[in-house]
This record gives structure tokens, C-alpha cells and sequence, in this order.
């Protein structure tokens, strides 16, 4: 029998909905309030699959998860852009002038800013997770709060939808990568895209060096970001991600930056799911 799938939030969650389109609407899921929690429903073999958000395409990256992946040494095998569309509710027969404050996940706030500007007597509440939130107004008949969440957080908890689609820019996505404890991949058929990982001293060149590798081996540079080593000053770790379309060239340049750069580390090979 399978292991549930790990995610951050409950049930209704954009983390749910993308083990609803990557493995199956019947999934079983394990519910987590934190990132720290997923990575350690792996660590404890509680489940062999998790979903992590990595970046939102207008709040950007979330670093912290790329320190979890690479300090627990997991890998990433798969990803999924997922549309996210953020929805305001509440108890049924309320209206937007009747709601005081509106509670959700830091990120879902920072996304549908703008939209509040046109209600400033709303306080605007940080939560752990966007459909907890929905949960707990619907659960305890909470009147005057709001949650911003999916439509489907919606349906699940029986709240009325008050507006759709408040984020502040309509195509909104968010990347979200499956990690296991290891790739256990048999073959390279149809991997074209790789995470990797490497660190750098802060010198003229150094950086200008491993992506002249990366374009002379005719791989494509789909993400790049910096991390600062907390330990060693003016040090710094990059988080690339690379596209390619011969595996063969993704060979050559690895084997290259691996004697270039130090502490070259390989997070993740999967398949492209821009593709």
C-alpha cells in the first residue's frame, strides 16, 4: 500500500490541488502546517512523496525551501506549475463592508494587495495556511473574518465566495517540485530538466565562468538564485535550474562544473513540465 503524500496546509489547499493534477484526485494526503513538517514526514519514512511551493511568479522565490532540500540532501523528481487563483470568502450572507479583517497565508496576502486598497477599513492578518483559515471560519461560524483561498477551499468548507480572482496580477503561478528521499530514476529517457547546486567564491569572473559552461554545453538557464553561506562571509551558494534537450550535453556540463565550482551537488532530474 501506497504512502499519503505530504503537503503544506490541509485539504483545499493549492498544495492539495497539486497532488490532485500531479499523482490523483483520490490521493491520500499527510497535513502539515510547516515546510519543516513535510521534509520530516520524509525523514521518518512517514511518506515517500511531498509537494514544496519553490516560487510564485509575482512574489518570486521561496528560499528557505531551497535550504531544506539541499540541507537534507532530497531530491527533487518532478514539478508542476500550478494557475493559482485566489478567492475571498466568508460565511454565507455576509458582504465585503461587513468583514473586518481577512486572514490567510503571508504569500496570498502579498499577492492580492491591491485589491484591498479599495477597502482600507479591512486589517489585513497573516495565517499558516489559506484553507485552514476557510476551515476554521466555517467550523467555528466565525462572522466579520474573511480568507483568501482556492474556489475548491470554498466548496470543501461551504463558504461564500465574495470576489474571484483578487491577485494582483491575473496569470499568477506558482512552481511547486516533488522531492523524495533519493532519485530513483532506472533511465534518462525524457529527463530535460536538472536542479543543481553549487557554491562560489566572491571573486571577479567566478559566476561569469559556470555560465559560460552552461551555454557552451547548450544547456538553457531557466532559474537562478543566490544564497549567502551564513558561516563564511562573501561566500555564496546559487541554486540553478537548467533545461536541455540532449541529455549528453547536460553530462558534459556537470562533469565540467563539478571541477569548477565547489561543493557542486545535483538536487533533482526530472521531466520539464513547461514542456
Amino acid at each position: 500500500m501506497s504512502k499519503p503524500i505530504a503537503i503544506q496546509g490541509i485539504k483545499g489547499s493549492f498544495h492539495h490541488e497539486v497532488v490532485q493534477h500531479y499523482f490523483n484526485v483520490e490521493a491520500n494526503v499527510v497535513e502539515c502546517m510547516s515546510f519543516d513538517s513535510v521534509i520530516d514526514t520524509l525523514l521518518t519514512n512517514q511518506s515517500d512523496d511531498i509537494v514544496m511551493a519553490l516560487e510564485n511568479s509575482i512574489a518570486g522565490s521561496i528560499i528557505p525551501n531551497y535550504a531544506l532540500i539541499d540541507n537534507h540532501n532530497l531530491s527533487i523528481v518532478g514539478e508542476c506549475y500550478l494557475d493559482i487563483q485566489h478567492s475571498l470568502m466568508a460565511l454565507k450572507n455576509q458582504t465585503i463592508e461587513e468583514i473586518l479583517e481577512v486572514h490567510s497565508h503571508p504569500m496570498a496576502l502579498l499577492q492580492c494587495k491591491v485589491f484591498f486598497r479599495e477597502y482600507p477599513h479591512i486589517k489585513l492578518v497573516e495565517a499558516k495556511d489559506t484553507a485552514d483559515v476557510a476551515k476554521q471560519i466555517s467550523e467555528q461560524n466565525i462572522k466579520g473574518i474573511a480568507a483568501i483561498a482556492s474556489k475548491n477551499a470554498a466548496r470543501l468548507y461551504g463558504l461564500h465566495v465574495l470576489a474571484e480572482s483578487i491577485q494582483t496580477i491575473t496569470h499568477n503561478e506558482t512552481r511547486f517540485v516533488i522531492v523524495r528521499r533519493e532519485n530513483n530514476h532506472t533511465d534518462n529517457n525524457g529527463i530535460n530538466k536538472a536542479s543543481l547546486k553549487f557554491e562560489l567564491d566572491h571573486k571577479r569572473g567566478s559566476l561569469a565562468a559556470i555560465l559560460n559552461v552552461l551555454s557552451d554545453c547548450k544547456l538553457n538557464l531557466t532559474k537562478i538564485q543566490s544564497l549567502p553561506k551564513i558561516d563564511t562571509p562573501w561566500k555564496y551558494a546559487f541554486f540553478v535550474d537548467v533545461t536541455f534537450i540532449d541529455y549528453k550535453d547536460y553530462e558534459k556540463a556537470k562533469s565540467i562544473m563539478g571541477l569548477m565550482a565547489e561543493n557542486f551537488k545535483i538536487l533533482g532530474e526530472y521531466k520539464n513540465a513547461k514542456l
